[in-house]
């Protein structure tokens, strides 16, 4: 049987926190853990540029990005794991992927028509302030996937539309340039219901652009702060809570086991102060990330070996990008005279 290529990028814009540990991070190395798995995962530092100008933010998100993965336990020589912008084929795929995606398919992008409606409902210009990266951005996302023809792109349910794009551009490249074989293959979204979406400290989804986050690799003092600034209710201790409606029991469970999840659900409803149960909240993430920590702390320190292993994996990547940009060229009319 035949491995399962799964693919997924992690965009190098701010710092990880434990939503995308919980979300992305953990499950996507047990994947690659898998060894009905072949995994690629990739640093999207051209991505990165949509949304943040600043030069400085975008390199230390990426060491901090690649440092966090190496530093929870990523098998670099079973994974395939490199930095999106050393992969030069992607720009050029992107390119002639532009050159077959219809600009009505990415008048409907989500992202696109949340920016339009957004200057609308402030009676500016639909496209004030709206660049051609935002615009085209799922055409680049596209090239990821279709660049190593992955059958599996794990995703959270805003991104499904990203893929059902990926596979319309493959689609329309095949019927256009390939009739008598596909030359790219068509890949699946895979949205897994049992990885949880952390709530914040306000109580929203966790999310760098709500600044209610909670990063991932804090001091332990820094940590034990920032779980005391979970929002919560009035009750006081003996007063029974709701585990459903608290971000305190949401965030325990995304880090508990069974029978963990179960004391807690009864320690609620007997009335668990506040400030008792983000005590052992803290207890129970940092017994988990602690080890972690420490790794990644001294990765920082030697950024060589971090770009070393970046440079490892972008070899594995060219050495399937290379040949398969070769016959896209081909496909397309682009190859040598004689």
């Amino acid at each position: 049987m035949s491995k399962q290529r799964v693919l997924t990028g992690i965009t190098t814009t701010g710092t990880p926190h434990l939503g995308n540990y919980v979300g992305a991070i953990r499950p996507a190395i047990a994947a690659s853990q898998d060894q009905a798995n072949d995994t690629f995962y990739f640093l999207a530092d051209y991505h990165a540029l949509i949304k943040c100008q600043d030069p400085a933010a975008v390199h230390q998100s990426t060491m901090e990005i690649a440092a966090t993965w190496l530093a929870l336990g990523l098998d670099t020589n079973n994974s395939v794991f490199y930095r999106q912008s050393d992969i030069r084929e992607i720009p050029e795929l992107t390119w002639i992927f532009n050159c077959v995606c219809a600009k009505g398919l990415m008048n409907r992008a989500h992202a696109y028509k949340a920016a339009v409606d957004a200057n609308l409902a402030e009676n500016e210009d639909a496209d004030k302030a709206i660049t051609m990266g935002l615009f085209s951005y799922p055409v680049l996302m596209a090239a990821d996937i279709l660049m190593f023809n992955a059958n599996k792109v794990p995703v959270g349910k805003d991104q499904i539309q990203h893929v059902e794009m990926a596979r319309d551009i493959a689609g329309r490249f095949n019927h256009i340039y390939c009739k008598k074989e596909p030359l790219l293959t068509l890949p699946d979204y895979q949205v897994d219901d049992q990885v949880s979406v952390l709530q914040g400290l306000d109580g929203r989804k966790m999310s760098k652009s709500y600044g209610n986050t909670i990063p991932l690799f804090l001091t332990e003092k820094q940590l034990q702060k920032h779980i005391n600034k979970i929002k919560t209710n009035l009750l006081e201790p003996g007063e029974p809570k709701d585990p459903d409606s608290s971000t305190v029991f949401q965030i325990w469970q995304a880090f508990a086991t069974a029978e963990q999840t179960a004391e807690m659900r009864q320690a609620f409803a007997d009335g668990i102060g506040w400030g008792d149960a983000k005590k052992q909240l803290f207890g129970l993430i940092n017994a988990e990330i602690g080890e972690a920590r420490e790794r990644y702390n001294d990765l920082l320190a030697r950024p060589a070996d971090i770009e070393a292993e970046l440079q490892k994996g972008a070899v594995k990547a060219r050495a399937i990008s290379q040949p398969l940009l070769e016959q896209v060229r081909e496909a397309v009319g682009i190859f040598k005279l004689a």
